[in-house]
């Protein structure tokens, strides 16, 4: 008898075959690259064509610039972004309406609220209705932020807390973050239709020398907010020319490694994020949810 299940596709994906500068020219304003950790547009597109519709609801409860959004409302799918600091949601929002000066058929909403307050604070109309919520914590001080460079003054970082507000998952200590989280991530799965998925963008990170491993953490947390695992992906951040990787690394993230290499610490620097697939306990798994 014939085996007529497709192939089990890859899971490592290769979302920077284009600079990140490349991928956000046309679609996002000049404002869009102050924000500190920018989800690339190419990844964004790969997840939800994969893991929707057109028609069907994206929600990003951490939408910074709104980039899962912007995407999203291009590929035909309707998009709620939650965004925390004004500045963000802001410059979302301008994102949002150039998408629809371009032709994007999907449509944006965009709120300045505390997404640990969802589903309270969602649209009543999305309850039950959101097929992804894609999004990503912040990774800490030591991945994230702006930089500037000069020879009289050295290496100084900005923008690292993402704004002002001490409340912000970006101020607080791993514990406070993976608390704040997984608040967040309970809310948002009260909003998922029963074959909704939860994918989560996310590397592991260094602070103070130590390494933390922020997916682990949070497959671990994922339980506790009504979600289990539905698959693991890798999305490549450098290039692919044949067998040949192109780095797409960060000055401050070449800084980061010579600093600590000078130190005697062996690291590298990452070339990858994790993607986290999660959905509702009961409504599927790593076994019965292909990747594509």
């Amino acid at each position: 008898m014939t085996d007529r299940r497709p192939p089990r596709p890859l899971s490592v994906w290769a979302a920077a075959q284009q600079h990140p500068r490349s991928q956000r020219t046309t679609r996002y304003t000049p404002a869009s690259t102050a924000h500190p950790a920018k989800m690339l547009p190419a990844l964004a597109r790969h997840i939800i064509t994969t893991f929707t519709e057109p028609g069907e609801l994206v929600l990003d409860p951490m939408c910074g610039i709104g980039t899962s959004c912007v995407e999203a409302a291009h590929l035909g799918r309707h998009a709620l972004g939650i965004e925390y600091e004004p500045r963000w949601a802001t410059i979302a929002r301008s994102n949002a309406a150039l998408a629809a000066r371009q032709g994007a058929t999907g449509t944006i909403r965009i709120l300045t609220a505390d997404a640990r307050r969802l589903p309270a604070l969602a649209p009543s109309d999305t309850a039950g209705k959101v097929a992804l919520v894609l999004t990503s914590p912040p990774y800490g001080k030591a991945t994230h932020g702006q930089v500037h460079a000069d020879r009289s003054h050295g290496v100084h970082k900005r923008d690292y807390h993402y704004g002002p507000g001490t409340d912000n998952l970006a101020h607080q200590d791993l514990h406070g973050l993976l608390t704040g989280f997984q608040h967040i991530l309970t809310g948002a799965a009260a909003l998922l239709q029963p074959d909704g998925i939860v994918a989560i963008t996310v590397r592991p990170y260094r602070q103070d020398g130590e390494l933390v491993d922020l997916p682990g953490a949070i497959l671990d947390l994922a339980p506790r907010a009504g979600l289990v695992r539905a698959g693991r992906a890798v999305a490549l951040l450098t290039g692919l020319r044949g067998t040949r990787l192109v780095p797409r690394t960060t000055f401050f993230a070449l800084h980061n490694t010579r600093v600590a290499r000078d130190a005697g610490i062996p690291l590298h620097a990452v070339a990858h994020e994790d993607v986290l697939l999660l959905c509702t306990a009961g409504s599927g798994s790593d076994t019965d949810r292909p990747l594509r």
